[in-house]
């Protein structure tokens, strides 16, 4: 707050003395504010949660504002007929300059990142190189080197090229010496630290019940407010009246903690891609398989996207362990294990505080996702904080996915993504979901709103199998309805009018 308020306050002073020049009092008055404007702003600077590097581009990138003001605030001063004018546009240019880039400047601590306690660092070993170039600096530290990813079709990424470096617990305090020291090298094309993910599902207590039905005979249907809020029943209806029929039975693949492939509402409309990954210690994992692919109609628990269940089936993949935590390494191996596997749709319930420059991992997982057929939706976030500092929700090609309430409210905790290049808006509180052994609970979080996201592509790319992710967000955003926050969280997807406008 400080750090914005002072900026204006010096823009403000500036304004008042260039075009009051001639005035002793002003002349006197203003040098000391505008003094302590600016140490007011130095000091905001100085303590913000952010690297050095970071805090100097800002003052640098501030101060050059302040000076091109300043120059224009002297040219227009000479007549006085300019003042109000001047400053009206002043101050238009900063409302702008402060909800763009100054309100988003100091997002988060980005320097206390936790980072993976084996395979700290992911290389990317330059073409026609390998680990044995890299043997001097190995020994030099102890490391251990071992390839990072095994897509199926190695002509389509460089991720083949991509190792994991292990530190060795003494050494571990070197990490920054062998950053540079690898870097140094001359045989590694990039290098980032392997990021630790954990999920904290947000504790929620069931709404009031609902009375519509939508021709359903799912008991749990009373607890879905988001069947109200999207308007199911139009959908539904929709899909029957026209005759709406899949081309093929896509697949929506959930990576996470794994799924209970044997529940009772999720077995008849679950494709397994390994047995390893059909169970589910944890419990985050079949409740984001319920919301997506829930079966409907078979008096048991609740529903998803059609009431006969023929478009799309879910499937699992373990990213996560029983106690819900992961790293970049696991779940951009999920991420190339399912779209080889041939899923059209990837759901990523989850994420953590990053840097999208760190990334280029992530980014090339996403495009050779996409190059497979597959669009990946991933959860923003719940930290209340902008979803640019969140990866893999700010990998360039993902869907990035916020939540909302029954009122159409930005959740508390969610992360707002109105500076991720698609940005979506689904139910994201006292969300009903089943849970492993025939259990249901509800949950909050955009852990939950984005498997809502990810069965309805599944229901789209059903009927139009070879839809890009740019062309199902524009049909996400342009049907759906805005939020009472609609800045921040994105249109909120409403799935009637979203298919009626796919099969036009």
């Amino acid at each position: 707050m400080l750090y914005s308020i002072s900026f204006f306050s010096a823009l403000v002073l500036l304004a008042v003395w260039f075009f009051n020049k001639e005035n002793d009092k002003v002349a006197k008055l203003i040098p000391p504010l505008l003094g302590l404007s600016l140490m007011t702003y130095a000091g905001s600077v100085a303590f913000a949660s952010a690297g050095i590097p970071d805090k100097l581009f800002t003052a640098f990138r501030d101060f050059l504002v302040l000076g091109g003001t300043s120059m224009a605030f002297m040219f227009f001063s000479k007549t006085k007929f300019t003042f109000l004018p001047v400053l009206l546009v002043s101050l238009l240019l900063y409302m702008w300059y402060n909800d763009k880039i100054m309100s988003h400047t100091f997002d988060g601590d980005l320097s206390n990142i936790p980072i993976a306690d084996e395979a700290e660092l992911l290389i990317e070993i330059s073409e026609n190189e390998t680990p044995a170039d890299l043997k001097d600096i190995m020994d030099e530290y102890g490391l251990e080197v071992s390839r990072a990813f095994f897509p199926e079709d190695e002509s389509s990424t460089e991720l083949d090229d991509y190792y994991t470096v292990n530190i060795p617990d003494p050494m571990d305090s070197k990490r920054a010496e062998i950053i540079k020291a690898l870097k140094k090298s001359g045989y590694i094309d990039w290098i980032e630290e392997n990021e630790e993910i954990s999920i904290t599902p947000l504790p929620s207590k069931n709404l009031p019940e609902i009375n519509k039905k939508f021709g359903l005979n799912d008991p749990g249907i009373q607890y879905l407010w988001a069947f109200e809020a999207m308007n199911m029943d139009q959908l539904y209806n929709f899909l029957e009246k026209n005759k709406v029929k899949p081309k093929k039975k896509a697949l929506v693949a959930i990576l996470d903690t794994g799924v209970d492939a044997e529940h009772e509402d999720i077995k008849d409309n679950f494709k397994s891609i390994e047995s390893q990954y059909d169970n589910d210690p944890q419990g985050h994992g079949t409740h984001c398989a319920g919301i997506a692919g829930a079966v409907s109609n078979n008096n048991k628990g609740t529903a998803s996207y059609s009431r006969d269940n023929n478009y799309y089936q879910v499937s699992s993949i373990k990213v996560l362990n029983a106690s819900g935590m992961g790293t970049q390494q696991s779940i951009i191996s999920g991420i190339l294990k399912a779209a080889d596997k041939g899923a059209d749709v990837i759901s990523l319930s989850l994420g953590g505080p990053s840097n999208q420059r760190r990334q280029l991992a992530y980014k090339k997982a996403v495009a050779y996702a996409n190059k497979k057929g597959a669009i990946v939706i991933v959860a923003a976030g719940n930290s209340n904080r902008n979803a640019k500092n969140y990866s893999p929700a700010n990998s360039p090609g993902v869907i990035a996915v916020s939540a909302i309430d029954n009122n159409l409210n930005r959740a508390v905790f969610s992360n707002y993504v109105q500076d991720i290049d698609m940005g979506i808006a689904a139910p994201g509180v006292n969300i009903y979901s089943t849970m492993p052994a025939n259990k249901y609970a509800s949950l909050n979080g955009t852990s939950m709103a984005t498997p809502y996201v990810s069965g309805l592509v599944g229901l789209m790319k059903s009927i139009k199998p070879d839809l890009t992710t740019k062309e199902v967000y524009s049909l996400l955003k342009n049907n759906g309805i805005k939020t009472k926050d609609n800045r921040v969280t994105g249109k909120f997807i409403q799935p009637g009018n979203t298919i009626k406008a796919l099969v036009k």
